[in-house]
């Protein structure tokens, strides 16, 4: 994507007022130019970036994506001085815009349908396995593969990780025909491109038989909430998937947590229905002839002078 900053002094619009940053993108005409524009970088209020956002309210994906992009520009325009607030800080994210995060049944279907040793299970392995984005997993090479893991080095984030390579990935790259250049290639023969590679996949994933919802980047997703399910930190998911902030991993941490503890309470509440109440202190419960007469045993009052040994020894002294 082509990103422009342009500050035109002649803007005229309804929401301009003085300078205007536009961002000017290579997307298809479905993204018009009215779509990415911040208009009034000084003085633009959370109503006015709203009222762009809310133009995509029938699509949230795209609206939180554009979103998020926006908060980027204008993160850029405090940066550089131009202003001080962030009127994006209050606006929330519309609902159901999140990429669907693949389940282990989904993920059995695509495997049964792609066996190991085809080039759809390879890609597949390498996108769910190293928790990587698409564009990444795309440009992966034979050369970046050692005994450690796969070295990767993140588009999006610039950032150099090493990955160790799960077993049963492991098993999936001994399958193939072990070459120079690229893992995954076209028919052609050349590396795929970022967008040729996610096309690649819809269209398998596609022939799987899935639901519209299981999408590319929902395997990353996948392999975070693996992660988080075998008891990683949010730290440890972060090691592998490469995440800058820790708030989306934290997420799938908090998923896993949840379900450890509805499980945990749902056990003991199935204990506790069985009519049986541990650690009950002497003399409380059901009686052994009688369930529903309760059994209690009565003890001597005795007063605090022939209760605490302290106090009778006190008391010998005074005697």
């Amino acid at each position: 994507m082509l990103v422009i900053l342009q500050f035109p002094s002649n803007a005229d619009d309804e929401i301009v007022t003085s300078q205007q940053l536009r961002l000017s993108t290579s997307f298809s005409a479905h993204h018009s130019r009215l779509d990415f524009r911040i208009c009034a970088v000084l003085t633009s209020q959370a109503q006015h970036v709203q009222s762009i956002v809310a133009r995509r309210a029938e699509t949230p994906g795209a609206a939180n994506d554009l979103l998020k992009k926006l908060r980027i520009l204008l993160h850029f325009a405090i940066d550089n001085g131009w202003r001080k607030d962030d009127p994006t800080i209050r606006i929330k994210k519309f609902a159901g815009g999140e990429f669907h995060t693949w389940t282990d049944d989904e993920i059995a279907v695509y495997e049964k349908r792609w066996a190991v040793g085809t080039r759809e299970r390879t890609a597949f392995g390498l996108l769910l396995f190293t928790g990587q984005r698409a564009s990444d997993v795309a440009k992966m090479m034979w050369s970046e593969i050692g005994a450690a893991g796969i070295w990767v080095v993140q588009r999006k984030t610039k950032a150099k990780l090493l990955v160790p390579i799960h077993p049963q990935l492991r098993e999936i790259l001994s399958a193939c025909e072990i070459g120079t250049g690229a893992i995954l290639q076209t028919s052609f023969g050349a590396p795929f491109t970022a967008k040729g590679f996610s096309n690649f996949m819809a269209e398998r994933i596609s022939q799987a038989g899935l639901a519209e919802r299981c999408v590319t980047h929902g395997l990353r997703k996948a392999a975070a909430r693996r992660l988080a399910e075998a008891g990683c930190s949010a730290n440890e998911i972060a090691s592998v998937t490469g995440h800058a902030t820790l708030e989306e991993v934290a997420r799938y941490t908090k998923a896993a947590e949840q379900k450890k503890l509805a499980h945990a309470a749902m056990n003991r509440l199935t204990n506790s229905s069985t009519g049986k109440f541990p650690n009950l202190r002497e003399g409380l419960g059901n009686s052994e002839k009688d369930t529903n007469e309760i059994r209690m045993i009565v003890r001597r009052w005795r007063s605090l002078r022939e209760s605490n040994p302290s106090f009778q020894i006190e008391n010998r002294f005074i005697q």
